[in-house]
């Protein structure tokens, strides 16, 4: 595991710090340590498990994830994403079955990380990516709506229909005040921005709503009205279990270790295109798995990175690990000092908070957009969003990558009938040392789809440097792009017009430039720079040079 397992923050302290950047990653550790607060709070109540659970996983696995990660940036601890998974096995298995789910998953996700499969997230298709995080948004709104509404309802069921009917059946008993009060921290959450950047809105609703409740006596119920007293101690809790139900718990925890893994390295992903850097994917598996193996024995619940909290992190001077490790101990210090008060939360302010956190996860304008794509693209955003909120996500992910496998076969035995193969084993290597070393020439040979699209994109990004003014990329051996490609190009393309290069496309298939329209790159791009002749693009290029 040596050569695997490299810690960021062991680098960075062997290279030094300045006292400046010390004092600005202790600021963003605190900020992102408010911002945590609620959301910990509330991720936890909506997995039908206690409040300080939430926060016990933020401290440890946020501590473990930013001192063993692989990331400069990463904020580790529960994220929304899991609210349907720890709640289906609560219901389930109880606690016990729950920390046996978590330990396991943090075991594979390690062995994820010493197999170096931490390139993983590139054989999960984005429709799959897309399909089941609408999902999981939806069923998370779904579960709010109990509490948004003040409906007296004593067991809400797990199953998605069966909800909504005893929603609708329960209507009459109604709160107008729990639901004004969702309904003003929604506002609050939103529109908080406008006033302040610096204090996460969730922080503000809480702390407005809390007060107004109790100093107008508001007929509403709180987290001491649901769960009782907040222990603020952490102790450690050693599950029962029988080592022949084991087998039980396989499904579950592979399930976990799937979408902590697909969300932490999305979430590194992100941070790196933020601070233009770049993360150790198989380290910060490790690192989640050791994470996730420790954390349940305290009486936390399952953790990952977490993209909001992560980007919070970035925006506010977080650049080093040693953000995270504050944010751990920001959280610590309000559990021991300030948890005898988040008693006194309503359920109501917690509901309009994950609300407004599962539209943020419902990335709508991407489902739509992907309705736009190909056949093949939307089967599988389709069939991974409705097995996610009618079924249950784990058969969610394996009928998508399943599914996406079986799609992806047929689509290249379609291209295989079109003898494409026979045409490129014809073509011979082309000779571009006649032109000047401001034109880059890079050229895609076969689809670019969902296990070669992060490759492609990367080089992509590393070719446009130095004295490159103008790029053209050849598409002429493309037959198709799917969904995941189109994100991937998309990104690339933005990054090196950022960079201030030309991109100029050349004999691009009448079916690609079609799915290039439907997805808004040719437009990103400009027709003007979309040639079917490559000499006409390198002709187009040289007019860069000259300007």
């Amino acid at each position: 595991m040596k050569g695997v397992f490299k810690p960021k923050l062991f680098t960075i302290l062997k290279n030094g710090l300045s006292p400046k950047q010390i004092s600005s990653e202790i600021m963003a550790g605190i900020v992102v340590g408010i911002v945590a607060l609620p959301l910990a709070i509330a991720f936890a109540v909506a997995s039908g498990v206690s409040p300080e659970k939430g926060l016990i996983t933020a401290i440890v696995a946020g501590f473990i994830i930013s001192f063993l990660g692989g990331s400069r940036v990463q904020i580790g601890g529960p994220t929304g994403a899991f609210i349907i998974i720890v709640y289906g096995i609560v219901e389930q298995y109880g606690i016990d079955g729950l920390i046996i789910s978590t330990v396991m998953a943090g075991v594979i996700l390690i062995l994820f990380g010493v197999l170096k499969l931490g390139t993983l997230l590139k054989f999960f298709p984005h429709p799959l990516i897309v399909g089941f995080t609408s999902g999981i948004a939806l069923v998370i709104f779904s579960t709010q709506i109990k509490d948004a509404f003040g409906l007296e309802i004593t067991k809400v069921p797990s199953g998605f229909l069966e909800k909504w009917q005893l929603y609708f059946n329960k209507i009459d008993t109604l709160n107008p005040t729990a639901l004004l009060l969702t309904l003003i921290t929604i506002a609050i959450v939103l529109f908080s921005k406008k006033i302040t950047k610096k204090i996460p809105g969730s922080f503000i609703a809480i702390i407005l709503i809390t007060a107004a409740v109790q100093i107008l006596n508001l007929p509403v119920t709180t987290i001491e009205s649901f769960f009782g007293e907040i222990p603020r101690n952490i102790s450690i809790s050693i599950p029962h279990f029988q080592l022949s139900d084991l087998s039980n718990y396989i499904a579950p925890a592979l399930t976990i270790a799937l979408l902590g893994g697909i969300e932490s390295l999305l979430s590194a992903v992100v941070s790196d295109g933020m601070i233009s850097g770049n993360h150790r994917s198989n380290t910060e598996l490790i690192a989640q798995g050791i994470a996730n193996i420790v954390t349940p024995f305290f009486g936390g619940i399952p953790a990952t990175g977490a993209i909001a909290r992560t980007a919070t992190n970035v925006k506010n001077g977080g650049r080093t690990p040693i953000a995270g490790i504050i944010h751990a101990l920001t959280l610590l210090l309000i559990m021991l000092f300030f948890g005898k008060w988040a008693k006194l939360i309503p359920m109501s302010c917690l509901a309009g908070i994950l609300i407004v956190v599962a539209y943020n996860m419902s990335e709508w304008r991407t489902f739509v957009s992907i309705l736009k794509s190909s056949w093949f693209d939307i089967i599988v955003l389709l069939t991974t969003f409705t097995l996610t909120v009618l079924v249950d996500l784990t058969i969610a992910i394996e009928v998508g990558v399943v599914l996406s496998a079986l799609l992806f076969m047929k689509r290249m035995a379609d291209v295989g009938e079109k003898k494409l193969t026979e045409e490129l084993d014809s073509d011979v290597l082309d000779d571009y040392s006649n032109l000047p070393s401001e034109i880059s020439i890079y050229e895609i040979s076969g689809p670019l789809f969902f296990a070669s699209a992060k490759q492609y994109a990367e080089v992509i990004k590393t070719i446009g440097g130095g004295k490159t003014k103008a790029i053209i990329i050849r598409m002429r051996h493309v037959p198709f792009i799917d969904s995941t490609g189109m994100h991937n190009f998309k990104d690339s393309i933005k990054s090196l017009r950022g960079n201030g290069i030309r991109v100029i496309l050349s004999g691009v298939d009448p079916e690609v430039r079609k799915d290039l329209d439907k997805n808004e790159i040719s437009s990103l791009i400009g027709s003007s720079n979309i040639y079917d002749s490559f000499d006409d693009a390198v002709k187009e290029a040289g007019k860069t040079l000259k300007k």
